[in-house]
Parts: structure tokens; sequence; C-alpha cells
């Protein structure tokens, strides 16, 4: 049984063989030292050769290529075997869990466990302060009323002060902030010639004193 093999990466070529091993937790990882191939030192002497001799070697490298495969797993297996005992140095295992994981980011090592099985007391009440902090805003946000002096039944709804840009209601018939005629709704309002009565858009004559409104 090989051990430490659970969440890694085959980095190995025809050249030579190289994994790389991470944290169950984190994913940091570690690279173990590459590993040369004999076979693939041998294809890559016949490479050049056959580059200086008008490529004749180069079917040898093939077949060299293909020796590599067929004899590849035994070479492999021992090195990765000796990645994983390499790896191991820079990894911790979790009695608890079996996870193994990085003793610098993961590790608690006054529990002798992993953080998931024994969360760092500091690190977890910060966690948990924030995530509270981070709730709270969000329920104080959600409880303020943003849109009580918005006018949802207005079709012309939210318009800009044409002097200083601040929002105005379209009702609203001067900007608060500098004073400027909002021309929405002084256009919307209109009133009657004879008897000042306020007139609904479209009306052509006023309901209070008949008169035309032209």
């Amino acid at each position: 049984m090989i051990q430490f093999v659970a969440n890694h990466e085959d980095l190995s070529t025809d050249k030579g063989f190289q994994f790389k091993f991470y944290c169950d937790k984190c994913g940091n990882g570690h690279m173990s030292r590459f590993k040369p191939s004999a076979m693939g030192i041998a294809g890559s002497l016949l490479s050049a050769a056959g580059s200086l001799f008008g490529g004749i070697f180069h079917q040898v490298e093939d077949a060299t290529y293909q020796m590599q495969r067929a004899v590849g797993g035994k070479a492999h297996d021992s090195a990765m075997e000796e990645a994983v005992a390499e790896g191991k140095k820079h990894f911790k295992q979790c009695t608890r869990c079996g996870h193994w994981v990085c003793p610098d980011v993961c590790w608690n090592h006054s529990a002798g466990l992993c953080e998931d099985c024994a969360p760092d007391e500091q690190e977890e009440l910060a966690a948990q302060k924030a995530q509270a902090t981070r709730e709270q805003i969000q329920e104080k946000t959600r409880s303020q009323d943003y849109t009580r002096d918005l006018d949802f039944k207005s079709k012309a709804g939210i318009v800009q002060c044409a002097n200083c840009s601040t929002k105005l209601a379209a009702s609203q018939k001067f900007c608060p902030e500098c004073g400027t005629t909002n021309a929405a709704a002084q256009q919307k309002e209109k009133f009657c010639g004879s008897c000042g009565e306020k007139m609904k858009p479209g009306q052509r004559f006023c309901a209070e004193c008949g008169a035309s409104q032209g």
C-alpha cells in the first residue's frame, strides 16, 4: 500500500518522473524532484545523434519510446514511491480523519490534529465574528426603507436637477439643493387660467368653472 496519493498530479513524461502532491484541506502543494528516466536519456541521445547523421536514428528513438512505455510501469512505481516518501516530509496526517494537510496553514499544532477536526480558537472566533458582522449588516440594510420617497405610480419616475444633478421625484417642483425649477413637474401640473383649479393632463375644460383650456 502506498500512502499519501489521494490528491496528487502525475507530471511524468518519457524523459523522467515527477509528481505534485496537494494538501487535502487548502490545496497547497509540494512538487517532488525530477527523476530522469534512463530510457528517456537514451532516447534524447539518439535524437541528438539523428540530427547529426541525417535522422537515421529517429526510428530507433521511436522504438526507444515504445520500450519506455513497455518497461515504464516498474520504473514509474519506484519513482512514485520515492516521491511519496519525499512528499510526506512536507505534510502531516491527522489521526482523527486521516487527511494529509500542510503544517503551515491547516495543522493545529497545539491539538495535534488538522484544523478541520480541531479548529484554531482564535482563527475560528475571528471568522465567526466576521460572518456575524456581514449578516448583521445585511439585516440592517434590508430593514431600511430606501424607497419611501419614490413615486412608483408616476410614469416619469426619478429625474435629475438640470443644474446640480440632484435626484428629484417627478412631483417635486423645485430642487431642494439649489432651488432650480423641476421642468418635468412644471410641465406635468397645469392649472385653470380662469379659477386656478388644478387640471388633469388632457383635460379641455375646467371641472370647477367650465372655462375652456384652449
